[in-house]
């Protein structure tokens, strides 16, 4: 079955695109949510005026994205993480929580457009990319540090850990 979409669709297409689905998913989800019409002939002249309109709308869209896409480059994201003792963090670093911090650099990202191509599990500078808009990418770091409190706390008990065995090499060589 034919339709035209009349919103954006992720698996789908783009505003004005006519798509073949199968006919329940255009009858159940597409046309009663209006993200689609049945692409007959009135539809169609119909839609050709709209896509006029929708064309300056998507290159608002696009020259927007484009603008956040030139403040999000070259920006790098600090992170502070606590770690096992094996030098691995406590889960993740999500996609999520990198839209957080971006946010609070002052560039909103919706955190389904971040992809964090492998994940970030051990401290370290990561390259992220984020799709803004088709054909607009950003590239900006993450810089992922480990938890200063943590990182005193480890340092102590290093101390304390060499110390232990330098008390220990000491008494088996006054016993010897």
């Amino acid at each position: 079955m034919k339709v035209i979409l009349t919103e954006r669709v992720k698996a789908l297409g783009n505003i004005g695109e006519i798509v073949n689905v199968s006919p329940g998913h255009a009858r159940n989800y597409l046309i009663p949510n209006k993200k689609a019409k049945l692409a007959d002939e009135g539809n169609e002249k119909q839609m050709k005026d709209y896509q006029k309109m929708l064309e300056k709308k998507v290159e608002e869209e696009k020259s927007a994205a484009q603008a956040l896409a030139d403040k999000i480059s070259g920006l790098t994201v600090n992170l502070v993480k606590k770690i096992g003792g094996n030098g691995r963090l406590f889960g993740t670093v999500t996609n999520s929580e990198l839209a957080k911090e971006l946010e609070k650099l002052g560039a909103a990202v919706e955190r389904r457009l971040i992809t964090i191509e492998e994940p970030i599990k051990t401290l370290g500078d990561y390259e992220i990319t984020a799709k803004l808009f088709k054909g607009v990418e950003a590239t900006f770091k993450v810089k992922v540090e480990i938890d200063p409190k943590q990182a005193e706390e480890m340092k102590k008990k290093q101390e304390a850990a060499a110390k232990k065995k330098a008390a220990k090499e000491q008494r088996k060589e006054e016993e010897v």
